[in-house]
């Protein structure tokens, strides 16, 4: 692209891509989308977003265009990769100044600084870091603080690499510049509290950013850039220094807390002299006078998080033999018992009951406005805290709470709604400690003389108490309830029905089914409205849900009136619509059994997914997922496999590119559990084809669920270059994976034939996917893939071909990380087992309110046996292909092979392998 003429011309369509008017904006977008992969197209991008006299709006989708580009043709084997004299050129122009006016836009150039960073920094970019040094120690305020913006996107984008390699050369990065990043952050500190004490706002808010961006560069150079920290004089000097300047501490409350949290995951030995500083700092801005008016709640909760931290760490935890601890252990723990004293946690209990776990007007509104919500939050911070402090330490904290109680007994006045939600905290606390209060509370006793009357309170004003109160018992019932009790309980909850603000429960529905809906039937046959007749199938329909398979006993009736229902409403497609949804409960409830139901059903699903006539506009997402029920329920077997696949497949191809494609996939795959040969037999190609139109055209997480239904599908599509979205890249290398490891020879034959359609040797583009492979490990995040990953390319040992001796080192790099993956320890012999390993199917034990897998769960299950992934152990397959490439090449050639490795790796591997 000529640089003179091409400015003008992405200049404008950059202005018509922000446009609000779809028909400019589509066609720019297009036009830009073309321009991707045309040499200079980002060298133009450059020159516009640095130009500050263009608009705003231009210049930010400059710079996103850029961002975007770099994830996709920065790497040298990306599809249409940038030259290297343009990436060199690129590099030069990105850090000529830090002038950038608008706070946004500054942002986001820092963030693509940060991504090519990561790629090319320090070997293809060795002037980056001395750039930014030297621009931070600018006088310039503006072109200081986007240099600091730069230089802590960049430090946080290379702490961020996982690789050994890469852990190394950040770890050379942070002992070369932690003196300097250390005076720097002083020095923003000092003129901030002098500002301060000046009264100079401005210069103060100014300041206060820049000490940020020093100390958040600090952080992560000192969380991850030293291995042990604790040996280092600098690190231990500088992080004590921070956290023992109390007013310095308070004036950046939301930061210090999360330092030391990062600091403590990553370090926890080396955080045992910060142990009682930390403690003494959040116990006492948490749980005394001291933090009142002074605290808020994202401080308070990163202080609770860091007192549940240092209370659960395994790492401050003696061994129960104390000869066998390690005296880091013993340390910890004498600092902790010592900080920990009876006072103490008597004022944290009382304090985290009386205060932290009264419901607040927030969440009172929130309740009256949205009770199911409200009902279903996650557990608070300030609970779990409780929890893990009143396990603990429960020989302390018992008398506190049993105390609370004590002083709570009897019915509380309701015009009193301080002492109401007192209530409600003591008995939230009582509930949340059930198993720790086992031996110290007569719970029976408790329910007949104290619960049950608050039960019978019917003032509106009680029902706090109320909700608590059922709750509650609800937490004791499995601990400590006497069977006999229980008649009484039922009744009191059969008054509570009719209260409005009490949630529907099954078990307690159960008794009344077989009346309740033998009327709603009779209701549905005698009303003769349309829409009534779609409310009392609404109606059936919840009910169905709820019980799901007690039903079963009591639908004869229904599913005898359902086929006559349906053909009385054809001219009525609403109530279709409901019939539908009504079978759809009916199916899941029945089971297997539903299979009485298809001399009805299959015509229905014909009719309701059939895109040529017109009732399908209603009926075709219920008739989807009407299908998709029927086929995961049904029992292996031939019987009316064919009346499925003629009413179940044709309809699949015709609105796959819709709202419907989810259920359209899942479809799909549950076909492909009950009878794959004779389905793929019949419909792979046609599926293929279509599927593979698909990929080019939706977004990443509809790719994914392309990429799922199976192999057959990616075989026809070149996957494993396009390298743009990591969700959509972990899948693809996923499939590769079960390719390489299950069919090699297939493989081979594979990559022989894309190489010849992209006029590479098949050497170059298997060495091209091995690196790409290891570069991208990280975004492979489930442990099943990483081993999957790990088993596949230890599958091309033993081998003699160079590319693969010389992919050696990055094959190992995964292996290690898979085995840390999946391998646990076993304390008592000290040895290693793969804890993905399945040796055979168990029935699941099942409660009485938990439901019985269905039949594509057993046939998932019995697939997963199969499965490389559960069958063969990492750890035996590593040290089989070591051993045979060392009988391949000889001790004399193995040994050089094996020193590319890491000597940290090669240590761990040792540890994985020493039982051989």
């Amino acid at each position: 692209m000529d640089m003179d003429s091409a400015s003008s011309v992405v200049l404008q369509a950059l202005t018509q891509a922000t446009s609000q008017d779809t028909a400019v904006l589509k066609p720019a977008e297009e036009q830009l989308r073309q321009w991707e992969t045309q040499p200079g197209f980002y060298s133009v991008l450059l020159n516009i977003f640095n130009n500050h006299m263009l608009d705003v709006n231009v210049r930010w989708l400059a710079v996103l265009y850029f961002k975007n580009g770099i994830d996709r043709y920065w790497r040298r084997v990306a599809p249409h990769a940038l030259s290297e004299e343009e990436k060199t050129s690129l590099r030069a122009g990105l850090i000529t100044n830090f002038n950038e006016p608008v706070n946004q836009i500054a942002t986001q150039i820092a963030v693509l600084i940060a991504k090519v960073a990561r790629l090319d920094c320090p070997r293809h970019w060795p002037e980056l870091i001395p750039i930014l040094l030297e621009s931070v120690k600018g006088q310039e305020s503006l072109q200081q603080h986007r240099a600091l913006l730069t230089f802590y996107h960049v430090t946080k984008t290379l702490a961020s690499k996982c690789l050994a390699p890469d852990r190394r050369l950040f770890q050379e990065l942070a002992s070369n510049i932690y003196s300097f990043a250390c005076s720097l952050w002083s020095h923003h500190t000092d003129c901030f509290l002098q500002q301060i004490y000046a009264r100079d706002e401005a210069a103060a808010l100014s300041s206060l950013e820049r000490t940020l961006l020093s100390l958040k560069v600090l952080r992560k150079l000192t969380v991850h850039g030293f291995q042990e920290p604790q040996q280092n004089m600098a690190v231990m000097v500088s992080f004590k220094s921070s956290y023992y300047n109390e007013w310095l501490l308070l004036s950046l409350p939301l930061f210090f807390p999360l330092q030391l949290l990062d600091f403590l995951e990553h370090h926890p030995c080396a955080f045992i002299p910060l142990i009682q500083r930390s403690l003494e700092f959040a116990v006492s801005y948490v749980f005394t006078p001291v933090g009142e008016g002074v605290t808020f709640e994202r401080f308070i909760v990163q202080c609770m998080n860091l007192i549940k931290i240092i209370l659960k760490n395994d790492a401050y935890k003696p061994n129960k033999n104390i000869e066998d601890s390690k005296p880091e252990s013993l340390e910890a723990h004498k600092i902790k018992t010592a900080f920990f004293t009876h006072s103490t946690l008597t004022e944290i209990g009382r304090r985290l009951v009386s205060h932290y776990l009264l419901l607040t007007e927030e969440e009172l509104a929130m309740w009256e406005e949205d009770p199911e919500s409200f009902g279903n939050g996650n557990l608070p911070c300030t609970e779990v805290l409780f929890l893990d402090i009143f396990h603990t330490y429960s020989q302390t904290l018992t008398p506190v709470l049993l105390e609370m109680v004590q002083n709570l007994q009897g019915p509380t006045n309701v015009e009193d709604s301080v002492q109401l939600l007192m209530k409600d905290a003591v008995y939230n606390a009582v509930g949340l400690a059930a198993y720790e209060l086992f031996d110290n509370v007569d719970f029976d006793q408790w329910f007949k003389n104290q619960l049950l009357g608050e039960l019978q309170v019917s003032h509106h004003r009680y029902k706090l108490i109320r909700r608590r109160v059922i709750w509650l018992i609800g937490q004791w019932i499995s601990v400590k309830f006497k069977s006999d009790l229980r008649p009484l309980l039922y009744e009191v909850i059969l008054s509570l029905m009719q209260d409005p603000d009490l949630v529907f429960r099954t078990e307690q529905f159960l008794p009344y089914l077989e009346s309740i809906f033998g009327l709603l039937f009779q209701l549905l046959q005698q009303v003769t409205e349309c829409d009534t007749k779609m409310q009392v199938l609404h109606v059936i329909s919840c009910v169905v849900e709820r019980v799901n398979i007690q039903i079963r006993p009591y639908v004869g009736c229904l599913v005898q009136y359902l086929p006559l229902l349906w053909k009385q409403s054809e001219e009525h497609n609403m109530l279709r619509c409901a019939i539908l949804t009504t079978l759809i409960h009916l199916v899941q409830g029945l089971g297997a059994e539903s299979k009485n139901l298809y001399p009805f059903l299959l015509p229905v699903i014909q009719l309701s997914t059939d895109v040529s006539q017109p009732p399908h506009v209603y009926l075709l997402e219920d008739g989807l997922e009407l299908c998709w029920m029927v086929i995961c329920l049904k029992l292996n077997g031939p019987v009316q496999l064919q009346q499925l696949n003629k009413c179940l497949c044709p309809p699949l191809t015709p609105f796959l590119p819709s709202e419907n494609m989810r259920t359209c996939f899942q479809i799909v795959n549950a076909y492909l559990y009950l009878s794959a040969t004779e389905f793929l037999q019949n419909y792979a190609e046609s599926l293929c084809r279509c599927f593979c139109s698909l990929l080019k055209d939706i977004t990443n997480e509809g790719r994914v669920q392309v990429l799922k239904v199976g192999l057959t599908v990616f075989l026809t599509y070149y996957a494993f270059v396009l390298q743009r979205y990591p969700v959509v890249m972990a899948t693809y290398l996923g499939i590769i994976g079960r390719v390489l490891l299950q069919n090699s020879s297939f493989f081979s034959s594979f990559l022989t034939q894309m190489a010849s359609e992209c006029s590479q040797e098949m050497e170059q583009l298997l060495g091209s996917l091995i690196e790409m492979w290891v570069d991208r490990m990280d975004n492979i995040t489930q442990p099943e893939r990483r081993k999957l990953s790990s088993l596949a390319l230890l599958s091309l040992l033993p081998s003699d071909n160079g590319v693969i001796q010389d992919k050696f080192c990055g094959i190992i790099n995964i292996t290690v990380e898979a085995l840390h993956d999946v391998m646990t320890e076993d304390p008592e012999t000290g040895t290693y087992k793969d804890c993905m390993l399945m040796s055979h199917l168990e029935e699941p034990k099942l409660s009485d309110d938990e439901e019985p897998p269905t039949e594509q769960d057993k046939r998932k299950k019995l697939l997963a046996l199969e499965d490389p992934v559960h069958a063969v152990s990492l750890q035996q397959v590593v040290y089989e292909k070591l051993k045979a490439q060392q009988s391949l090449m000889g001790d004399q050639s193995f040994g050089p092979l094996m020193e590319t490795v890491d000597t940290e790796l090669v240590r761990q591997l040792q540890d994985f392998l020493q039982v051989f």
